[in-house]
């Protein structure tokens, strides 16, 4: 090995597909993270909304450990417990009916888009394989995820992206009902949080004509809950603030709290979709990413929840109208925050005060751990007040 620092090597190696920040995160505990000086940051962006109670929570490393010292993988050609434990769990927190397990949100819409395409087939005819996302929407990163996902910047460099994808304005009923009474139309995709979109929630008024069209059509709907999904909205899954029911909910990120693990839930239109063999991962379900979930799920309850809420309650209400700051959005431990000054250009301010924080489009975003210490969160909302002026 030669004598590059980790920065240059990362230059010379990794694929240049990340703009960095000027950082290298060398340890972690809870909301705090150190660099390689032992610099000290209080983090709010969780690994874009991975590490859902911090770094190195050790409820969640003990689970982990446990598993990994006694078999760290086995192929879904066999049973084992922690899969079986966290669909059981998954399925008695939401009522869905069955749920299939890969690596990452992209997966978990791939395998969401494949149920409403075979649906749609099935119950509607020959050609129906059509499905509805929002502009501004953002799905992943396949191609086929970056189809569905309504945002031309990201479609530009890879066409031709996969066919079967319209595009509906968000908030425009109109617009919803015209497509969604077309023959070829199965499934309707949607995040009640649109986060890469620039942290902008769904109107109730639009999310229940969603319901609305989707019922009166025989349309799947499905709820992207990658980002907004497994507590971060201050109910366990975002749909749930708005009293909806999906058939289909795609969840990824923070669900095995810093492993990779995704997850599609079926709902009973679609709980026996599939057959043996028309979908697989060799990943999916991984013991020791499904005990980590299992750590972090079983601690989503109403009292952490609640906690959710206030600490957003208090983010917002500082944050609304400060110096420097043109408007706060979002929901839960999930705002966005227009300012002033470039978003960049405030997330280098604050890295240089020990603040760790995101941009989405043109805001700062805000992903904290949802059990930040509330005196930490005190200390990074008043120096992000300080660096936005």
């Amino acid at each position: 090995m030669n004598s590059l620092s980790v920065k240059e090597k990362d230059s010379a190696y990794v694929a240049h597909t990340y703009g960095r920040f000027n950082l290298e995160i060398t340890s972690g505990k809870g909301s705090l993270c150190y660099d390689e000086n032992g610099k000290e940051y209080i983090d709010l962006g969780t690994g874009i909304a991975v590490n859902t109670f911090g770094f190195c929570d050790e409820q969640w490393v003990k689970a982990v450990t446990k598993q990994a010292s006694a078999f760290q993988h086995t192929s879904n050609l066999y049973y084992h417990k922690p899969g079986a434990d966290l669909a059981e769990m998954l399925c008695e927190k939401t009522g869905m009916k069955k749920v299939f397990f890969s690596n990452s949100g992209a997966e978990a819409n791939e395998c969401a888009i494949k149920v409403a395409r075979k649906y749609g087939e099935l119950n509607k005819g020959e050609g129906c394989t059509k499905i509805l996302t929002l502009r501004n929407s953002f799905h992943g990163r396949t191609l086929t995820t970056l189809a569905a996902t309504g945002q031309d910047t990201f479609h530009k460099d890879f066409l031709p992206l996969t066919e079967g994808f319209d595009y509906v304005e968000a908030g425009n009923i109109e617009e919803l009902n015209e497509k969604a009474s077309q023959k070829d139309v199965c499934a309707i995709m949607f995040e009640v949080v649109q986060g890469e979109g620039g942290v902008l929630p769904l109107s109730w008024e639009f999310v229940k004509e969603i319901e609305k069209v989707s019922k009166k059509y025989d349309l799947l709907m499905i709820c992207d809950e990658v980002q907004i999904g497994n507590g971060r909205s201050g109910k366990l899954y975002g749909y749930m603030n708005f009293d909806i029911t999906p058939d289909v909910v795609s969840t990824a990120k923070g669900l095995a709290g810093g492993l990779p693990l995704g997850a599609t839930l079926l709902g009973e239109k679609v709980e026996n979709i599939f057959n043996p063999g028309m979908h697989g991962s060799t990943f999916g379900a991984n013991p020791v990413a499904a005990a980590g979930a299992l750590s972090i799920l079983s601690r989503l309850d109403d009292t952490l929840l609640e906690d959710v809420k206030k600490k957003s309650d208090y983010i917002v209400k500082e944050l609304n109208g400060a110096e420097g700051i043109k408007s706060v959005s979002g929901m839960g431990l999930m705002l966005g925050i227009e300012t002033e000054k470039p978003a960049k250009e405030v997330v280098n301010a604050l890295l240089e005060k020990g603040v760790i924080v995101l941009t989405a489009k043109t805001k700062v975003r805000l992903l904290p751990a949802l059990n930040i210490p509330f005196e930490l969160l005190e200390k990074a909302v008043a120096l992000i007040k300080e660096c936005v002026k």
